[in-house]
This record gives C-alpha cells, sequence and structure tokens, in this order.
C-alpha cells in the first residue's frame, strides 16, 4: 500500500506560511535605511530569536485514514442505483507540523489539533536535533488546539533534556501594528522565522473551527508551520500559527493564529481535566452591524447583539436581556458576537465574569457566573451544523439519562433530519448516550455515519446522518 506525505495545515480557502531559513528574517513590508554611527551594530532580532528558537520544535506524525472513493460511473451500471456510490479505504500518512514547548519541568507542547488529528505516532525534533517521542494528553477540535508531553516524562529525564519553554504575554494588549514574528517548520525544512505586524484582532467567519477568535498578521506562515509560535518582539509568546488565506494557494500576506490567552486556558483546563469544559452563557444573538445599529437607532458598531436569553441559563441568572448589546467582558471591549463565544467558551472554569452592556442606551454591568455546557441547554450546532435549530440538555427521563431536545426550530436541519421537542438521544453509533460531553466525543471522532438511537415517549427510533452531512 503506498503511503500517502503530506503538509498538516487547516485550509481556509487554500493554506500556506512564507519562509526564509534562519538566521535570515522575511519582512512583510520593506523598511527604510537606518542611519548609524561608525561601529554600531545593525538592528536585529537575532537576540531575540536565540531565545525563542529552542522552544519551538518540530513535529512529524503517522497515522492512517479512513477515505472515501467514489465508484466509477461505468460501474454504478453494473451495481445498480442502491449500490453505495463511496467506497472506503484505510490508508497510512505522515506528516509535519510544530509546535511549542509552553512547560520544560514537565514536557508539555502546545499545537494545533489538525496536525496530530488520526495520529498513531508522534514525535518531535528539538532546535538542536534530537528526536523525542511525545504522547497526546488532550485535545479541543473547536479551538483547534492540542497538547502534548514528552513520553518519558520522569523529572530526572525531563533535566536530562534540558528542554527550554516559551514565555506567555497577555494576548488581551495587543494592538493592531505591534510586531510580530512567526516561527516554525515550513515544508519541514528547518526551523523558519518571518516577521511582520498584528493586521487585525478578534478575525472570525473564517470556517476553519468552531470557536474563532483570530490574531491576524502578515507575518508570512506556510504549510508546515501550523502549531508554530507567533511572538512579540520580546520574544514571548502572543499566539499560535493556525492558518492562513490563499486564494491562488500561495502567501498573501494574510495569516491566523490563537490568541495566547486562549491557548493557555485550554492548555490549563486539559492538563486539569484531560478535556476542556465548554462555558455556555445562554443567549442566542448576532454581530452589531451598521444596518443593525440603524434599526435600533443607537451609535454602536461593536458588539454582540442578545436576540434571546434562554430560560434558567447564566445570563437569565445574571439579568440579561433580550435586546441588550454586550460590549465588555472584564472591561476589556468585544468586536463581535464571534469573539464573545470564543472568550465565554474558554473562559477558566468555576470564574465568575463582568459583563458589560448597554440596554436602551444606557450602560450598565452584570456579574456572571458561567455554567458548564453540560449543566444547560446548549445550541446543537456546537456539535455538527447538521443539527443547526436544535438544543440539547442533559436530562433523565423515566429513570433513563440522555440527551433531551428542548426545542426545535422549524424547517431547520435539525428538523428535516427529524429530531423533535422531548426526544431524549439515548445512544450514538451504538455507544451509551448520558449527556452531551459523550456525544460531543463521538462526533469529534468525525464518523462517516451518525447513528442516533432515540426514546420519543414509549417509542424505540433510530436517526441516521451520513458523510458530509454531519461535519459540513
Amino acid at each position: 500500500m503506498k503511503k500517502e506525505k503530506h503538509f498538516l495545515t487547516i485550509l481556509a480557502m487554500s493554506i500556506s506560511l512564507s519562509l526564509i531559513s534562519i538566521p535570515a528574517v522575511s519582512h512583510a513590508a520593506s523598511m527604510p535605511p537606518i542611519a548609524l554611527s561608525s561601529g554600531q551594530e545593525l538592528p536585529s532580532l537575532a537576540p531575540m530569536l536565540e531565545k525563542v528558537l529552542p522552544a519551538v520544535v518540530s513535529i512529524r506524525v503517522s497515522g492512517t485514514r479512513v477515505q472515501n472513493q467514489q465508484l466509477p460511473e461505468e460501474f454504478k451500471f453494473f451495481f445498480g442505483p442502491n449500490f453505495p456510490s463511496q467506497q472506503q479505504s484505510v490508508r497510512p500518512f505522515e506528516g509535519l507540523g510544530s509546535g511549542v514547548i509552553i512547560d520544560a519541568e514537565k514536557g508539555y507542547i502546545l499545537t494545533n489539533n489538525h496536525v496530530i488529528d488520526n495520529a498513531n505516532s508522534i514525535q518531535i525534533q528539538l532546535n538542536d536535533g534530537r528526536e523525542i517521542d511525545v504522547k497526546l494528553i488532550g485535545r479541543d477540535p473547536q479551538t483547534d488546539i492540542a497538547l502534548l508531553q514528552i513520553k518519558d516524562s520522569n523529572t530526572a529525564n525531563l533535566k536530562k533534556l534540558n528542554l527550554v519553554a516559551i514565555k506567555i504575554a497577555d494576548s488581551d494588549k495587543l494592538r493592531v501594528g505591534d510586531f510580530a514574528v512567526a516561527v516554525g517548520n515550513p515544508f519541514g525544512l528547518g526551523q523558519t522565522a518571518t516577521s511582520g505586524i498584528i493586521s487585525a484582532l478578534g478575525r472570525s467567519g473564517l470556517n476553519v473551527e468552531g470557536l474563532e477568535n483570530f490574531i491576524q498578521t502578515d507575518a508570512s506562515i506556510n504549510r508546515g508551520n501550523s502549531g508554530g509560535a507567533l511572538v512579540n518582539l520580546n520574544g514571548e509568546l502572543i499566539g499560535i500559527n493556525t492558518a492562513i488565506l490563499a486564494p491562488g494557494g500561495g502567501n498573501i500576506g494574510i495569516g491566523f493564529a490563537i490568541p495566547s490567552n486562549m491557548a493557555k486556558s485550554l492548555s490549563d483546563q486539559i492538563i486539569k481535566h484531560g478535556e476542556v469544559k465548554r462555558r455556555l452563557l445562554g443567549i442566542k444573538g448576532t454581530e452589531m452591524t451598521s444596518d443593525v445599529s440603524k434599526a435600533l437607532k443607537i451609535d454602536v458598531q461593536k458588539g454582540a447583539f442578545v436576540s434571546e436569553v434562554i430560560p434558567n441559563s447564566a445570563a437569565a441568572k445574571a439579568g440579561i436581556k433580550s435586546g441588550d448589546i454586550l460590549v465588555s467582558i472584564n472591561n476589556k471591549y468585544i468586536n463581535s458576537f464571534a469573539e464573545l463565544r470564543a472568550k465565554i467558551g474558554t473562559s477558566e472554569i468555576g470564574k465568575q465574569i463582568t459583563i458589560g452592556l448597554l440596554r436602551k442606551g444606557k450602560p450598565m454591568e452584570v456579574n456572571v457566573t458561567l455554567e458548564d455546557s453540560d449543566s444547560s441547554s446548549t445550541k446543537a450546532e456546537v456539535l455538527t451544523t447538521s443539527l443547526i435549530g436544535a438544543t440539547l440538555s442533559n436530562s433523565t427521563i423515566k429513570g433513563t439519562k440522555g440527551v433531551k431536545v428542548d426545542s426545535v426550530s422549524s424547517n431547520s436541519p435539525a428538523a428535516m433530519l427529524g429530531l423533535a421537542k422531548g426526544d431524549l438521544i439515548i445512544n450514538a453509533n451504538e455507544q451509551r448516550i448520558e449527556n452531551i460531553n459523550q456525544l460531543r466525543k463521538i462526533i469529534e471522532t468525525k464518523p462517516t455515519a451518525l447513528a442516533l438511537n432515540i426514546l420519543r415517549g414509549d417509542q424505540n427510533i433510530y436517526l441516521l446522518l451520513r458523510g458530509n452531512n454531519i461535519f459540513n
């Protein structure tokens, strides 16, 4: 069986990362010459990069993937219309990516989930060429974060390795125009650094992952850089490189990184719980745009408009009402509904937050204690877009635990599938389901089909999602 070898990356239209080997550094824009006195050294990023490079690793993975192969048209005539048009095959693959050491004492490494997805074996290469086996500790597909650890992670062994961890900056303090440097392993050529600026903050709508709150940069990022470091001029981590926008397949100076604060919060949860426990506010809403602003007769262009508050949710308990415009979290402005969703979804467990809002033009603040996604009603599209229109919650009906369908919007994908209010999902692909988190884990394995076993009154029925319908 012939092996496939490819570079792991996310494609937001088409994806790549611009490169130049260390010690040279690529600049996104030309810089004017600087007048220097005799004997004065030229300005250089080299001293900073000497601290950063040992903390950035190359990642090599291998594993197997299930691939669908289309049945040739000439064979469909012989097999008939009821024969499956797609045949499945399992193929081995190898892939390359990057990662960042965030804890030298415990051997923790941050990378992208898509870098290690479906991997059976993961190996890192340090800046000095040493190769080390690592293991997966946990991952969060919705934010494309994964946490790795050195396999032999006893204290004595880790001390011998002399690992170097990167310092982590507060990404909430970033400003558009700040300088940034991307470091990684593009195309497997070895460590590379490229420079640029922060082009925008709070980017979303890329359809890359479920929770999007990206830093945009013009520092060149190419395939293989996924999971690498985006750092400031102090050599501190400000983001994890994730994707680039490249309609023609080449770099056009639009790259995206997961903010360091989000990545750190997620890794802390994975270390503590082995998974990310999603937080929920309990609202439905939309972006504040000029059209919405005109309709509401209010001069507000940024924030999140609340169209509905879910009963008994954290938002309802805090006093948030439909028609409110949420403008800040803990005194830090939010630009969009997507940014609000990402920050809420990755907030620390058990932490109370302060939300600033406008109610009929008057500023207010409310304190909110966020709930686990498993403890309150949640929108089903968080799990899969095929279930848009349904809200789910953990429930027990007649002594049977499962995931209850609290509501279904008419003519929605969930309604088309056949879900109905009051349904209790008890199995998924013949695995017992007692809560939303268990259902989420099965969907995250990306099965080619999803069979939901449902109790509807006294009936026991099955609903089936196939192929791309699960993850479109």
